[in-house]
């Protein structure tokens, strides 16, 4: 089969939670770009308005939906619309997520009161879990009725997970971890449950990318070279280098794969060789 065929991903209708910026806009991006019908769901209105406009300027088939994806009423309601005026529903990126406020070290290595375990405020916990971990939960539920009314053609389903789901981080703080390593086990847990019903449910883990998380503190050059030195290709990466990953897991190339986390880091997980 031609690489054309394999990877096409032409006509499919696509959903991709936190679609405004970073990753889930290079997620859109990738689809609409290919010839997906793409909705883009995000809580924040104007940034959604502008990525919307953004892939419609270049012939993208894509709309927004406005939705706070830990309301559970309110992202049904938003994936109910997207399959209805699709007609269907093939492929979900529940990408939505957000960072976690400074881990229990600063950037060179002082110790941080703030991210300790002892001073952690509650309510940051509280909202990691609900946004990085209990969403993912939401989107697959809303998304999994429409998947199965395709019969045997099923459906995709890609969770955004974290290296920081397969190690501790000692910068990052600590509901991130958890949350995340939470996503990946709910991945390999829908892929058992769902593999009767031909929907395929993989991760992709991103290390370190430059993104608007945590206020975009990625794009500061001192903290990207802080971030980057941890890495064996000794840089962060742009957001347009997860898009193969996902073209892989949405498209016929990866029929065979299902309950996968693809780490997508640089060689972060090997640990420095010098």
């Amino acid at each position: 089969m031609k690489a054309s065929e394999l990877f096409d991903v032409a006509g499919l209708a696509v959903i991709v939670t936190g679609a405004a910026s970073g990753i889930g806009y290079a997620y859109a991006d990738a689809m609409a770009d290919n010839g997906a019908r793409v909705v883009l769901v995000d809580i924040d209105r104007a940034g959604l308005d502008q990525a919307v406009a953004k892939l419609k300027a270049r012939g993208g088939d894509v709309r927004g939906a406005v939705a706070d994806v830990t309301d559970r009423g309110a992202l049904r309601a938003a994936f109910d619309r997207a399959a209805g005026e699709l007609g269907r529903l093939d492929v979900l990126f529940a990408n939505a997520g957000i960072d976690s406020g400074p881990g229990f070290l600063g950037m060179t290595g002082e110790r941080a009161a703030d991210g300790a375990f002892e001073t952690l405020a509650e309510e940051r916990w509280d909202k990691v879990i609900a946004t990085n971990l209990t969403s993912v939960f939401n989107s697959i539920r809303a998304a999994v009725p429409h998947m199965k009314r395709n019969g045997k053609n099923g459906g995709r389903i890609i969770v955004t997970t974290s290296v920081a789901a397969l190690r501790p981080e000692a910068i990052v703080g600590t509901p991130y971890m958890p949350a995340k390593a939470g996503a990946a086990h709910l991945v390999r847990q829908a892929a058992l449950e769902f593999a009767k019903y031909n929907i395929l449910v993989n991760a992709i883990a991103p290390g370190p990318f430059i993104t608007n998380i945590a206020g975009g503190h990625m794009r500061d050059p001192e903290v990207a070279k802080a971030f980057g030195s941890a890495v064996p290709l000794n840089r962060v990466a742009s957001t347009d280098e997860i898009q193969g990953a996902a073209l892989f897991l949405a498209s016929r190339a990866s029929t065979f794969v299902t309950g996968a986390e693809l780490v997508i880091d640089g060689g972060v997980m090997l640990g420095r060789a010098d």
